[in-house]
């Protein structure tokens, strides 16, 4: 197998987001017992194409044993190696309002491979306290230094459009290498670091504007 230190090509985003459909079918797999399973037994269960789940792993080396399929322990532990969750990386979230606060609380961001270590705001109410599951909440004035002292990889924004940029910039300067912008405006990318933009409006909008189009 390849190490993913060894690949200095870029992977296309669509590979990486089947891959993680990917992983998350071998955990559910996992949890219900099965110990081995072919790509189409996978895809027919999950609703993802077999010939793509071969196809996305031959680009990482050789998996599985003929007629026999996938030992589903071993390929999701080289999936997790693959995508860099064989540890646990900190997460740093600027903006303790609700929505902050639902994501720092959230199991998908501390789960396998994530912890979310602090959240930051300028609310002095709201300073000093802690999210529902305990998740401290910082100055943002200490966003530097809080980012060196837990070691925080990926940042979230999770504030006001106007907020967005600057923080990011001080993110990137800070040493974050990947973020993931929940602001309602778009985060250009940055030296050294990747930028997420999930704009939840422009899904609705997207949604509703499907929606019309199915009535027209």
């Amino acid at each position: 197998m390849k190490k993913a230190s060894e690949r200095i090509e870029p992977v296309p985003e669509a590979t990486s987001h089947r891959l993680s459909l990917l992983l998350r079918s071998l955990r559910g797999l996992e949890s219900a017992g099965v110990h081995t399973a072919s790509s189409y037994e996978i895809a027919a269960r999950f609703g993802l194409n077999s010939a793509q789940i071969r196809k996305d792993l031959a680009q990482f080396g050789e998996f599985g044993v003929r007629g026999v399929g996938y030992r589903v322990r071993e390929l999701k532990a080289h999936l997790k190696a693959l995508m860099g969750l064989e540890r646990t990386r900190a997460l740093g979230i600027a903006g303790a309002g609700n929505l902050g606060q639902a994501l720092a609380d959230s199991r998908n961001f501390n789960a396998e491979g994530f912890r979310v270590a602090a959240l930051f705001d300028l609310d002095g109410r709201k300073i000093g306290g802690r999210s529902r599951t305990g998740v401290p909440i910082r100055d943002v004035s200490t966003l530097e230094e809080s980012v060196r002292e837990l070691h925080i990889e990926i940042g979230i924004l999770a504030v006001p459009a106007e907020g967005a940029i600057p923080l990011a910039e001080r993110m990137a300067a800070a040493g974050v290498g990947a973020l993931l912008n929940f602001a309602p405006v778009t985060v250009p990318s940055l030296p050294n670091l990747l930028v997420k933009n999930v704009d939840l409006t422009f899904f609705l909008e997207n949604l509703s504007f499907q929606l019309a189009m199915t009535k027209a």
